[in-house]
């Protein structure tokens, strides 16, 4: 995705150990004209599959996930991360492994808001390890639920996260795929 490509260059600042900071679009601050683009573009890459719900991670995940909701006109559900008053039982839980945070995180979804009727499509915002995607496989497998398909807003191709999604024949689409992050400097694969 041209648009998208054309941000990373603009604004994403490249950091050791192969972080990637796009917090001025993405994750901290969110540009949503770009991330009505973005939902549009995963409904149109998606748009086969018999979709019934979204799911993705707090918190980067939930505006490409929204968006994309809003697009495909289905509910999105984030997993949390934190426990809270309102979120204590019947659930269904998976650790992650942040890399850039350097934590592990349960995140939960509440048991009422899937079953096994519904065919998801799983959001995030980055593909790098695949940790956060796998805690999302982790859930739906537990609840017996069919993924459709995983947008990933930026892929670091040259990181072992597609080799985990590809492995379950899952349909992967990525709107921005970084080869390398060599010398400070994004380089796209094409």
């Amino acid at each position: 995705m041209k648009l998208l490509e054309d941000r990373i260059r603009k604004e994403g600042i490249v950091l050791p150990h192969n972080v990637l900071k796009v917090d001025s679009f993405l994750n901290h601050q969110v540009d949503p004209q770009l991330m009505f683009e973005v939902g549009k573009e995963f409904a149109k890459r998606f748009a086969d599959k018999p979709i019934t719900k979204i799911l993705t991670v707090e918190s980067s995940g939930i505006a490409p996930a929204v968006m994309t909701g809003l697009a495909m006109q289905v509910p999105v559900i984030f997993a949390r991360k934190h426990k809270s008053l309102t979120l204590t039982d019947d659930l269904y839980t998976a650790d992650v492994y942040s890399y850039t945070k350097q934590t592990t995180n349960k995140i939960s979804i509440a048991k009422r808001f899937i079953s096994a009727d519904d065919s998801v499509l799983i959001i995030d915002d980055f593909l790098a390890n695949g940790q956060a995607v796998q805690g999302l496989l982790n859930i739906v497998d537990e609840a017996n639920i069919e993924v459709q398909g995983i947008g990933i807003v930026i892929e670091k191709t040259f990181q072992k996260g597609r080799t985990l999604i590809t492995k379950r024949n899952i349909q992967l689409e990525a709107l921005a795929q970084i080869s390398s992050l060599e010398n400070g400097e994004v380089q796209f694969l094409n």
